[in-house]
C-alpha cells in the first residue's frame, strides 16, 4: 500500500489557475469540519509558464506550554521570526496556546489567546515594516483547541500577484480520536498558479514502544478527514480550480509537535547530545524513519538537524533537560528528541535555513525554516479539469499501531486526558 501511495504522489500533475481574488479568513467563519470529497481534480494546461520573482516562505512552529504571551516576548519573536531576513509570507503554527485541561478541551472554544498572539505578531511585523516600509496583512487564522495557525502576507505580494481566497480546515484526532487536544489545523491558498498547503499539527505524544504508530495512525487521519469548502457555483469570481484536498496541492508544508522520539536510550542520547553530535543522534530518530519508503511521509522532505533536541526542557528560564543530573526532585524523566518539525512536499521548493530559536518561554524550543520558490504567472487559458479518483490513496496497514494491555485497560475521559498531558 505505500508503494502504492509513493506512485500515486509522483504521478501528481500541476494544475494552472489564474485571477484569484484576496480575502480573509478567520476562526469566525468555517469553523466545523467538512466531509472529506470523493474525488480530486487535476487541472491540464499546456501553456508555459513564465516564471518571475523569487517568493520567499517563512514557515515556524512554536509549542507554548500553555502560556498566555504576557511579558516581554519582543526579543523572542524577533530572533524566531528572523525579521532582518523578512520574508514576503510568515506561516506560523502553535501548539498549546492554552492549557490541555479537561475544560478547554471539551468547552466552548475561546479565542482569547489566539487573538492575542495574533496582535504580537502583528505588531511585531508592523515593527518591522515601519523600517522597511513593507506592511503585512493577515490571510487566515484557524484555532482548535490549543493548535492555532495564521498566515501573514506583505501587502506588496498582493499587489504584485493574483492571490486566492484562502480555506481553512481543522480534523480533531485526540482523545477517543474525536476530541481537539490533538490533531491539525490547515490553510488552503493559491498564487497565480500555485496552490499551497500549510498543516499545523500537534500529535499523539509518549515516548514508549508503539506510540510512533499512534502518531501515524493520526498522519493518515489528517491525510483523509481534511478538505476544503468548494467555491460556489454562484459566485463568479471565484470559477477556478481549488484543491478540495491537502494531497490535490502543488507544495505542501506540514509542521508543528510532530511528537515523533528516539530510537535510544536515554543516557546514551543524553551522550550524544553532550557531544554535539547531531549526525549520530539523527541516526535514531523515528521521523526520519517515517520518511523512508514505507513510511507515515514516505516522499516528503525535511532539511538537515544541524540543532539541538527541541524537547523537553526542565521548566520555563531554563537551558537544561528534564531530568538532567541536578534536576528537582520529582521531575519527569525524558528521552531528549525533536519533537518540533517542519516537512515539505512538492517541486520547485528550496530551503534556505532551518534552525531552532533559544527562548525559554515553554519547555520546547521553536523552529523555524525559510523556504525560496518562484512564482509562475500563467497566461488565460481554457482549462480541461477531470476527476481523478480519492479512493486510490489507502493507509499502508504497517502503518497501524497494534494495541497495547495498557490501551485495552478500562479509562475514564479525565484519565485519558491527565495521560496525554504527562507525556
Amino acid at each position: 500500500m505505500a508503494k502504492r501511495f509513493s506512485k500515486w504522489l509522483k504521478k501528481k500533475k500541476k494544475r494552472a489557475d489564474c485571477n484569484y481574488r484576496t480575502n480573509l479568513v478567520t476562526d469566525e467563519s468555517e469553523d466545523g469540519e467538512e466531509e472529506t470529497s470523493d474525488h480530486f481534480f487535476r487541472s491540464i494546461d499546456t501553456d508555459p509558464c513564465i516564471p518571475t520573482n523569487e517568493l520567499r516562505v517563512f514557515i515556524g512552529t512554536w509549542n507554548v506550554g500553555g502560556k498566555s504571551p504576557v511579558g516581554n516576548l519582543t526579543v523572542d519573536l524577533d530572533e524566531w521570526l528572523n525579521l532582518k531576513e523578512a520574508a514576503d509570507i510568515y506561516v506560523l503554527g502553535f501548539q498549546e496556546i492554552v492549557p490541555l485541561k479537561t475544560l478547554n478541551v471539551l468547552g466552548l472554544a475561546d479565542k482569547t489567546e489566539a487573538t492575542n498572539w495574533n496582535l504580537l505578531i502583528g505588531k511585531a511585523l508592523k515593527a518591522y515594516g515601519g523600517r522597511s516600509s513593507s506592511k503585512y496583512k493577515m490571510m487566515a487564522s484557524k484555532r482548535m483547541v490549543g493548535v492555532f495557525i495564521c498566515v501573514w502576507m506583505k501587502k506588496g505580494v498582493l499587489r504584485k500577484y493574483s492571490v486566492s481566497k484562502a480555506r481553512v480546515s481543522s480534523v480533531a484526532c485526540g482523545i477517543m480520536g474525536c476530541l481537539g487536544n490533538k490533531g491539525a489545523v490547515t490553510v488552503s491558498m493559491s498564487i497565480e498558479g500555485v496552490s499551497f498547503c500549510f498543516i499545523a499539527a500537534h500529535l499523539a505524544s509518549g515516548e514508549k514502544k508503539g506510540d510512533e504508530g499512534r502518531r501515524n495512525r493520526q498522519v493518515l487521519e489528517i491525510f483523509r478527514r481534511t478538505s476544503f469548502l468548494l467555491p460556489s457555483k454562484d459566485d463568479p469570481n471565484d470559477d477556478h480550480y481549488h484543491p478540495p484536498t491537502i494531497l490535490g496541492h502543488d507544495r505542501i508544508f506540514w509542521f508543528g509537535d510532530l511528537n515523533y522520539r528516539l530510537y535510544l536510550e536515554d543516557h546514551l542520547a543524553r551522550d550524544l547530545v553532550s557531544k554535539y553530535d547531531w549526525e549520530a543522534l539523527q541516526a535514531y530518530d523515528q521521523l526520519r524513519c517515517e520518511l523512508e519508503e514505507g513510511g507515515a511521509f514516505e516522499g516528503w522532505r525535511e532539511g538537515n538537524l544541524e540543532f539541538a533536541p527541541t524537547y523537553k526542557y526542565s521548566e520555563s528560564n531554563c537551558d537544561r533537560y528534564s531530568g538532567s543530573f541536578g534536576g528537582r526532585s520529582g521531575e519527569k524523566q525524558r528521552t531528549p528528541a525533536w519533537c518540533d518539525r517542519i516537512l515539505w512536499w512538492g517541486e520547485g521548493v528550496m530551503q534556505l535555513s532551518y534552525f531552532r530559536s533559544e527562548s525559554m518561554f515553554s519547555d520546547h524550543r521553536p523552529v523555524s525554516a525559510l523556504f525560496s520558490m518562484h512564482v509562475e504567472v500563467r497566461k488565460e487559458t481554457n482549462q480541461k479539469v477531470f476527476p481523478v479518483n480519492a479512493t486510490e490513496f489507502r493507509p499502508p496497514e504497517n502503518l497501524l499501531p497494534r494495541n497495547s494491555e495498557e490501551d485495552n485497560k478500562p479509562a475514564t475521559l479525565l484519565s485519558m486526558l491527565e495521560r496525554d498531558i504527562d507525556e
